[in-house]
């Protein structure tokens, strides 16, 4: 029961904020004014698009510039608001040998995951993910990927660690390579009560059940 006040309280302090915002805007500006800060979906940076990946052997290690977070959509007042959460604080290694990606992971710093606003971080380190006691998210993959020469996309199999709750994910990525380094984007959409995550509801905000975890990868030969 304690839990369960304390998680309502969290919840609270973010959607109260918002709503007071939207109530003196208006729904529909604050939504307008919500969505423009939110972050664009990951894409091939424009001066590699098209440049195709040679698969090489050894091991990638992730490095400078690359972040993942999550997408989400809130329902405020009747207007639909995308909220996405970033953070740089990305690491984990992709090996390949004989052409092939032979075995990946990725863990991500859920402590610093930020969205524009603190109120809602606060209940996302707390309370929904309790990062004290679930410090990290994880991607493992479990199945080798044949690379062709000259590769441009990807289809990943692998577990999606969150809260200690792991599921099967397939992702769908984009690689591209400029210089030595291999950039790799993509997203995996996920159910958040698949990871023991319930989606808040306070009547005039609510948080859609599904959204997507997003990633852009830097990647550099050791």
């Amino acid at each position: 029961m304690q839990q369960r006040t304390r998680t309502w309280v969290g919840i609270g302090a973010g959607v109260v904020v918002l709503g007071i915002v939207a109530a003196v805007v208006g729904p529909g500006l604050y939504a307008d004014w919500a969505n423009d800060r939110a972050d664009a979906a990951p894409t091939l940076e424009a001066q590699v698009q098209g440049a195709p990946v040679t698969a090489t052997d050894g091991t990638w290690t992730v490095t400078d510039g690359s972040f993942a977070g999550y997408r989400l959509e809130e329902v405020l007042r009747g207007q639909d608001v995308t909220v996405t959460g970033r953070t740089d604080q990305v690491t984990g290694t992709l090996t390949v040998a004989d052409g092939a990606l032979t075995a990946a992971e990725v863990v991500v710093d859920m402590a610093s995951i930020a969205t524009d606003q603190h109120p809602r971080d606060g209940y996302f380190r707390d309370q929904a993910i309790q990062v004290v006691r679930y410090p990290t998210a994880t991607f493992t993959l479990t199945e080798p990927v044949e690379l062709p020469q000259d590769a441009t996309s990807a289809q990943l199999t692998g577990d999606l660690t969150i809260r200690d709750v792991t599921r099967e994910v397939t992702v769908d990525a984009d690689l591209a390579a400029s210089g030595d380094v291999v950039q790799v984007v993509g997203s995996v959409p996920i159910t958040f009560a698949d990871y023991g995550v319930q989606a808040p509801s306070l009547g005039f905000v609510t948080v859609e059940d599904d959204g997507f975890v997003e990633f852009d990868l830097r990647l550099a030969a050791d």
